[in-house]
């Protein structure tokens, strides 16, 4: 690959849901904004080996990008094209013609903000919100998308087809609905911002671990949904979390790129700032008596922030803080990480136990974090072999090339 190619790719992970986001706020389709996008990026990388990068990369790109959907919509007859958009197609022609500032056209984060709710219309499922959000804000493919979902990609997409569709058949309005209407879409805008967070904190693929662009957008994202709605203590708790989370960012990983866990990171080079304004956030939350999902697992990532050491952790306390989880998400993932916490708590042998339980119910075959907790349950108990046999399972469910080095360091130990 080039330097401008990767320079290009750099840019482009790191602008293209805000990027797209504006692209959707002015054309109304996300269809059109996808491919339009992708022949701004085309045209960038023809033009930016031979002039060099633009000063506002994001801009040039959005403004590339609005040029190419006119090109688009002037090869449509008018027999095929809406009047609304034959409408658009004129008046962009006129603004064309007067000139435009593109610094008019430079992606904000209140059009992220935006695409959100509007992928998160309750006229839409869950899957298809989280999915086409997924895609859109966070630039994942569709193959990464399905293995988040642990579905096939044929399924994730013929679900982001059917959701873009209905969006533009139903006239769903590209906005942050009135308030009172905000609480019917919360619950999904503040579960796909944590997925997105997610992806980046822990990439699906690829070699890097984190993924920053992802993890600064859904940070920034999260603030702004927090003062948005200032009386909601969800929207605080889930900053409160992510900061708490990404506030170990630095510990993560040692000198040659390797993965560290939790308890053998370097708590010095903890984000001490992130850590003192997450804690104050989720004491405020939950100081309103009306605990959800998101500050209980920052009032866990609290327990572990405020330990000094990994020792001094109160595994008891978060295997409690699991169990008050379980009452808003009974998922296996939440039973799973109930299960490593008891581990700690009462020894490998009950986490185990808890472990085996979960197995049997759940279709976690192909979830790596399950068979690396095993193996790490396995090991403490000395049955070194059967600890083997889940690290290689692990090993073949990863695809993190960060995790799968991990898991070979391990083997090999």
């Amino acid at each position: 690959m080039s330097q401008a190619a990767r320079a290009l790719d750099r840019i482009f992970r790191a602008e293209s849901g805000a990027v797209l986001a504006t692209l959707i706020r002015l054309l109304g389709d996300f269809q059109l904004a996808e491919d339009a996008l992708q022949d701004a990026l085309t045209a960038a990388l023809e033009s930016w080996p031979r002039g060099g990068l633009p000063i506002s990369p994001a801009a040039w790109l959005t403004t590339t990008a609005r040029r190419k959907a006119l090109d688009r919509l002037r090869h449509l007859k008018i027999a095929e094209t809406k009047k609304a958009t034959w409408a658009l197609l004129k008046r962009w022609e006129q603004e064309a013609e007067q000139g435009v500032d593109a610094a008019d056209l430079s992606p904000v984060a209140d059009d992220q903000l935006r695409l959100i709710f509007t992928c998160c219309h309750p006229a839409l499922s869950r899957e298809a919100q989280v999915a086409l959000t997924l895609q859109t804000l966070g630039g994942l493919s569709v193959t990464e998308i399905a293995r988040a979902f642990l579905v096939s990609e044929a399924a994730i997409a013929q679900r982001l087809a059917r959701a873009k569709q209905k969006i533009l058949r139903a006239g769903i309005p590209y906005e942050v609905p009135a308030r009172e209407s905000l609480a019917t879409r919360l619950e999904a805008v503040l579960g796909v911002l944590y997925l997105v967070f997610n992806e980046g904190y822990l990439a699906t693929t690829g070699r890097q671990l984190v993924r920053g662009d992802l993890v600064e957008d859904a940070l920034r994202l999260a603030r702004s949904l927090a003062e948005l709605l200032p009386t909601e203590p969800e929207p605080r708790g889930l900053l409160a979390l992510l900061l708490l989370h990404d506030a170990r960012r630095e510990a993560r990983t040692d000198e040659a790129g390797d993965l560290v866990l939790l308890e053998d990171q370097d708590r010095s080079k903890w984000n001490q700032a992130r850590i003192q304004e997450g804690l104050r956030l989720v004491e405020d939350a939950l100081r309103e008596r009306k605990a959800g999902p998101y500050q209980i697992q920052a009032a866990i990532a609290a327990v572990h922030a405020e330990a000094p050491t990994a020792a001094d952790t109160d595994w008891r306390q978060i295997v409690l803080l699991y169990q008050a989880l379980l009452v808003h998400e009974p998922t296996p993932i939440v039973e799973l990480n109930r299960a490593v916490a008891i581990s700690f708590a009462s020894g490998p042998g009950r986490g185990l136990s808890a472990l085996e339980a979960i197995e049997a119910i759940g279709n976690l075959e192909s979830y790596a974090p399950v068979h690396l907790a095993r193996a790490d349950m396995l090991h403490r108990l000395g049955r070194v072999e059967e600890a083997r046999e889940c690290y290689r399972r692990a090993l073949a469910c990863a695809d993190n090339e960060q995790v799968r080095r991990f898991i070979t360091r391990r083997l090999a130990e």
